[in-house]
Formats: C-alpha cells, sequence, structure tokens
C-alpha cells in the first residue's frame, strides 16, 4: 500500500482553548477527490486551517506531504505550503496587477528567476484552466468564475502534491459553480490529489466522489 498524502489519527481540532473536532482518522491518497461537507460552523474550515498550517495540531498524530503536524513550526510553514495548492472561497488575487503579474508574484516569491521558466509556468497553469488569453486583464476586469480559475492556476504553480480548496463555489452562481468544478475535475484526472470542502451538494451529485462529513464534533464518511 502506498504512502497517504494525508494521514490523520486520533486528531483533535481546536480553535484557541475551544474543541472543534475530535478523533479523526483519515487518509488520503495520490489522486484521490475527497470532498468534506458539514454545516457552517460544523468545523471544515477549523480542519482546512490545521492542514495548511494556521491552526496547530494539539492532539493526535497529522501528517501532510511529508510534514508532521504536531511538529510543525513557524518557519516550516512556507515551505509546507509550497508543497500544498490552497483554493479559498474568497480568491484573494491582488487587485493592483494583471493576471500575469498575480502568479509571477507567486512565483517569485518561491524563489524562481528563469523568466523562460516563469513564462512557460504561467502559460502552463493559465491553459489548463482555460484562461490563457485572459493573462493581460485585471482581476476586475474578469467574472468571479474565471477569478476563481486564476486561484485555481495560481494553486497550481509549484506542482502541489495536495490541493486544498476551501468552498472554492462558494460565491458563485450555480451554472459557474459547475464549470470550476470541471476545470477541478479535469486537473484530479491529470493525477492532482484534492481536498474540498463544500456545503454545494448539487456539484457532490454531479460530481460524485467520496465524501467525509464533520458533524457533532466528528468526522465520519458518508456512504
Amino acid at each position: 500500500m502506498s504512502t497517504p498524502i494525508l494521514h490523520l489519527k486520533d486528531a483533535s481540532i481546536f480553535q484557541e482553548e475551544n474543541l472543534v473536532l475530535s478523533g479523526i482518522t483519515l487518509d488520503i491518497y495520490k489522486g484521490d477527490f475527497m470532498y468534506l461537507i458539514g454545516k457552517t460552523g460544523s468545523g471544515k474550515s477549523s480542519l482546512m486551517k490545521t492542514l495548511y498550517g494556521d491552526l496547530p495540531l494539539q492532539s493526535g498524530e497529522g501528517h501532510i506531504v511529508d510534514f508532521d503536524l504536531k511538529k510543525l513550526r513557524e518557519k516550516d510553514i512556507p515551505y509546507l505550503r509550497r508543497k500544498l495548492g490552497i483554493v479559498f472561497q474568497d480568491f484573494k488575487l491582488l487587485n493592483d496587477r494583471n493576471i500575469n503579474d498575480n502568479l509571477l508574484f507567486v512565483l517569485k516569491a518561491t524563489g524562481w528567476t528563469d523568466k523562460t521558466k516563469i513564462a512557460a509556468k504561467i502559460d502552463e497553469v493559465l491553459e489548463k484552466v482555460g484562461m490563457k488569453t485572459k493573462g493581460f486583464k485585471m482581476p476586475y476586469q474578469i467574472s468571479g468564475g474565471e477569478q476563481q480559475r486564476v486561484a485555481i492556476a495560481r494553486a497550481l504553480l509549484n506542482d502541489p502534491e495536495l490541493i486544498l480548496a476551501d468552498e472554492p463555489t462558494g460565491n458563485l452562481d450555480p451554472k459557474t459553480s459547475l464549470e470550476v468544478m470541471s476545470v477541478l475535475e479535469q486537473i484530479n484526472k491529470s493525477g492532482k490529489t484534492i481536498l474540498m470542502a463544500t456545503h454545494d451538494y448539487a456539484l457532490i451529485l454531479k460530481y460524485p466522489h467520496k465524501t467525509i462529513k464533520c458533524d457533532g464534533e466528528k468526522v465520519y464518511e458518508v456512504v
């Protein structure tokens, strides 16, 4: 059996002193696509934040892309995040620069220096999300769905081992949500591993995958 990309065993998630989720045992393997569902306030975002180092893992075991979440230090977090692609609900694009420069900013921040390789990488990720011709536009000149496609492209820049998508369609209308979901499906088919928090049950019905649910401080698989 291959080693999981994400492994949690009896993990408990806290927001400061408050227990949010307890006794989580979960394995995600390369190429998986998994949904994380649950009501607002059930702990989905707290679990996601723990996985990318925003909240400390206080009890239990947790390993993600070769990092031990229990031993994660402040200075390790940027390196952890380079191996993850994180997609947020609210896009988080820089509004003072165009799409290409948004992506350039991330590549430079993560140590890329070769201009030819940088240009090729930006072209490659924008093509994957169907935005290759829009690189000269500013974020406010494109639709919400297009902004989220750019956010997905940004998440792909450093060839992440795992994509964490936290309500990526939460701010989008149903038609646009399906378009963004179709992009994520294609990325998964190309071999990328995705954990996606969502409350959009229409997407889950249209694109069924293994689903886990946060409910009553527990996380369990929905069969």
